[in-house]
């Protein structure tokens, strides 16, 4: 079914959605995606995409490599209230990659110092905990004079419905469409499968 992420709101909120077109028969679902798409390699990366990042490992990478996709950005912490999170995340994840919605998680220790671990502490502790899958990021700074430029771009957008400016605190959420433009923000209390966070990722997605 390529409307998974649909069936997962529905299936939590009790909601309906429209449903799109039957499956097309002798098509694989990614082949379906690229379509509904338009070929993602085709779009032409915003300045958005072009930020370079670190992964949790350490690699030299960029939001590039997930152009074309519906994009939900975390800022994450291990000793944290909303620590709990790391569920609703991954069960969004696993429900909705293969429909081109990814969730990225970036390490901060900026709030309570409730993320003080390095990164290969930060990334056992969430596989061994949480089962994580989800791609994760070396730490960084979401706010202040040593911010990263991502969350430079990040906290500078008035997309609403949280405020522009700093990061309030762990698991902020912001919601990036897949020509790299953020279309949504929420702070930290909105769940990862609040139906108001699920339809602005299908919105992201439709873009």
């Amino acid at each position: 079914d390529a409307k998974r992420l649909a069936r997962y709101v529905d299936e939590r909120h009790g909601t309906s959605r429209a449903r799109g077109s039957p499956t097309e028969p002798g098509r694989t679902a990614s082949a379906r995606l690229d379509a509904r798409r338009g070929g993602h390699h085709s779009r032409p990366m915003t300045s958005l995409h072009t930020i370079r990042v670190r992964t949790i490992d350490g690699a030299e990478t960029s939001l590039g490599d997930h152009a074309g996709k519906a994009l939900l950005l975390v800022n994450v912490a291990s000793r944290c209230g909303f620590t709990k999170q790391y569920t609703g995340l991954e069960a969004l994840y696993r429900e909705a990659k293969d429909r081109g919605i990814e969730v990225l998680g970036f390490p901060c220790n900026q709030f309570g110092a409730q993320e003080p671990g390095t990164e290969a502490e930060i990334k056992s502790f969430c596989e061994s905990k949480y089962d994580v899958t989800f791609p994760l990021f070396a730490k960084l700074d979401v706010n202040g004079p040593g911010r990263h430029p991502l969350y430079a771009a990040l906290t500078a957008s008035d997309a609403g419905p949280a405020k522009a400016g700093d990061v309030t605190w762990n698991f902020e959420k912001f919601v990036i469409d897949r020509k790299g433009e953020v279309v949504a923000r929420f702070g930290p209390s909105t769940k990862p499968d609040a139906p108001e966070l699920l339809a602005a990722l299908e919105r992201a997605l439709a873009s």
